[in-house]
């Protein structure tokens, strides 16, 4: 039987109780036979892997190294993945680079296919072990989703903020990567306090309300220091509490409406 994480509460409480027993029940799901047969065979096999060619013929291990990266969607996109591996992220216009998800050029900076000169990061003894606990974390996290979503988003924040920093070396850039992955974006949108429309705007019109609001709430519009424990908790919390404010509100409206509707008739 798959392990179900433990979710009593919703809102701020629930993540709050969350962040309490993440470790122990991550333990927990880390043991259960999927993720285990999933990770023993990356662990034993990803050292065979050379080239980009060999990881995407492998779905197994393929598998295991797209779910690190939150990219599970993408297993049946063979000939893009490859590109983005054998491209690599040094040369600025490789695919990677151009794409406004961060999470595809993080993914090919890891494995390091594209690296000049240079041999891929599969062969490192330690890359099996940094996989893997990408990979558990991000199926953890789905598991959470399942239940509540609010939480998958919040839980996958603190590392997609930190692949964002890796991927860029500019403050614009950084915003940039933030805006261009979905998931962390939805975070800051609402910890922020941006509307669903807000998106439609242009992009530089985007960066500076973005900055602007940073700069607000957080006393900075540099992107490298919202990355610090203190920031990104007070992000957190925003974005909780301001998700359990709509729930709430969705749900009072809801019933107004229904009651409404039965007084009338």
């Amino acid at each position: 039987m798959t392990f179900q994480p433990v979710l009593p509460l919703s809102g701020y409480a629930g993540w709050l109780f969350l962040e309490r027993t993440a470790d122990s029940q991550r333990a927990v799901f880390n043991e259960s036979a999927t993720v285990v047969r999933a990770t023993d065979s990356f662990r034993d096999n990803i050292g065979n892997i050379t080239t980009a060619e060999d990881l995407v013929n492998d779905r197994e291990l393929l598998s295991v190294a797209l779910g690190a990266f939150g990219l599970d969607d993408d297993i049946d996109n063979k000939f893009f993945i490859r590109k983005i591996l054998e491209e690599g992220t040094e040369d600025s216009d490789s695919l990677a680079n151009k794409l406004s998800d961060s999470r595809y050029a993080a993914f090919s900076e890891a494995f390091g296919f594209g690296t000049l000169g240079g041999l891929p990061k599969t062969s490192l003894s330690f890359f099996s072990d940094d996989i893997i606990d990408r990979y558990e974390a991000k199926q953890f996290e789905a598991a959470v989703g399942e239940q509540n979503n609010d939480m998958r988003l919040a839980m996958n924040a603190g590392t997609a903020i930190a692949d964002v920093m890796e991927t860029s070396s500019t403050n614009d850039g950084q915003w940039f990567g933030m805006m261009g992955d979905a998931a962390l974006r939805s975070v800051f949108d609402t910890a922020f306090g941006f509307s669903s429309s807000f998106a439609a705007l242009d992009l530089d019109q985007q960066l500076e309300q973005f900055q602007s609001r940073a700069k607000a709430t957080f006393g900075t519009d540099q992107f490298s220091e919202l990355a610090s424990p203190e920031n990104q908790e007070k992000i957190i919390r925003l974005y909780m509490l301001r998700t359990e404010i709509e729930t709430n509100f969705a749900i009072t409206s809801g019933a107004s409406v229904a009651l409404s509707l039965l007084q009338q008739g």
